[in-house]
């Protein structure tokens, strides 16, 4: 992740979650094409660590983190990024209470 986070955002730090929008191929719409690289590894560290968590809901909220950006939300403030946690949270809930979470890890 460290590698990918130079590469993309010129940052030397490891981070949990990366998404890259690439620019559409000639003939598809535009915004279709994108990735989400999320560390599996600390997902999995901060899951058994935080007391409110789990390895699957810390995965999940990398995802839902990711999509959140790719969404255009932005966490360059920390109001911004506060606002982001809130609702990636609750939509985390929501998969849950949907046993959406039962076979992620």
């Amino acid at each position: 992740m460290s590698a990918l986070n130079r590469d993309w955002f010129s940052r030397n730090s490891v981070t949990d979650t990366i998404s890259v929008r690439y620019d559409a191929l000639p003939g598809e719409p535009e915004g279709c094409s994108a990735e989400i690289f999320v560390n599996v590894e600390e997902a999995w560290r901060q899951g058994t660590r935080r007391a409110a968590s789990s390895p699957a809901r810390e995965l999940a909220l990398y995802l839902a983190h990711g999509l959140h950006h790719l969404a255009g939300a932005d966490d360059n403030t920390p109001a911004r990024r506060q606002a982001m946690i809130r609702t990636e949270w609750q939509w985390v809930k929501d998969a849950e209470r949907h046993g959406l979470l039962d076979d992620l890890i």
